[in-house]
């Protein structure tokens, strides 16, 4: 990892209590390895289908509960939960694969693709932006997907994930406007990983395209985090740290 770009958080305090969303898969496991090796929070929360207590997406009630299980060791130590990041993400299954074509649409794979990629995130900002701070920079990140930009949409095809990470992409713009209103120093982003060697994205890589493997990816996405202000909350954001279009 030492390769890579790391974040060395000058920009937010330090000791507080990060939280990674979908802990247990090859991204989620990336990031919470780059954050306890920056040994500039003092504890890691990690939340996944997998985890106790568990956090699936299927089961709403269980976001609450992992909200609710976050407040308490945040109470429990007296630090405050300064950075999130949510790193689920559903692109194809054993069942379905993305469309190519109208004709492809299936009504079951769409409202997964919803239910997974934006319903999801939104219980996760629903019930864990409240618990950010007030004073001194905090950070809620989703992963999102260059894919969802209506404005880069040059190909067509991959409705429902596309339609998802849009929807996704509209979310974080609400919820950074509302949780701005009081606390001024939160930055709300989506985020584009790249096309990362995973479950996920790795066997739609195309010949030329460049593949991150999760431990390159991550470490990208951290820096990138690290640089972001609240003038910036709201904002979609590559790895590279580039600003890309709705």
């Amino acid at each position: 990892m030492a390769d890579f770009p790391t974040a060395n958080w000058h920009s937010m305090p330090h000791d507080g209590i990060a939280i990674v969303i979908g802990a247990t898969g090859g991204i989620g496991t990336a990031f919470t390895a780059h954050l306890k090796a920056s040994r500039h929070f003092a504890e890691i929360l990690q939340y996944a289908r997998k985890t106790t207590p568990e956090l699936d997406f299927t089961k709403p009630a269980t976001v609450a509960a992992c909200a609710d299980h976050a407040k308490q060791q945040a109470q429990q130590s007296g630090r405050d939960i300064r950075l999130i990041i949510d790193a689920t993400g559903y692109l194809h299954d054993e069942t379905f694969q993305p469309e190519k074509s109208l004709r492809q649409i299936d009504p079951d794979y769409m409202a997964k693709q919803f239910q997974i990629n934006a319903i999801g995130p939104a219980l996760l900002m629903k019930y864990f932006c409240p618990l950010l701070p007030r004073l001194g920079k905090s950070v809620f990140a989703t992963l999102s997907a260059k894919v969802g930009s209506i404005g880069d949409n040059r190909m067509g095809g991959w409705y429902g994930y596309r339609a998802a990470k849009a929807a996704l992409n509209q979310l974080v713009k609400c919820t950074a406007i509302e949780i701005g209103r009081t606390k001024r120093e939160v930055v709300c982003v989506a985020l584009h990983p790249g096309t990362v060697d995973t479950g996920l994205s790795g066997p739609f890589a195309k010949a030329g395209l460049r593949v991150q493997s999760p431990a390159e990816a991550t470490a990208n996405m951290l820096s990138v985090l690290d640089q972001l202000s609240a003038e910036h909350s709201g904002g979609f954001y590559s790895y590279d740290a580039t600003s890309l279009p709705w």
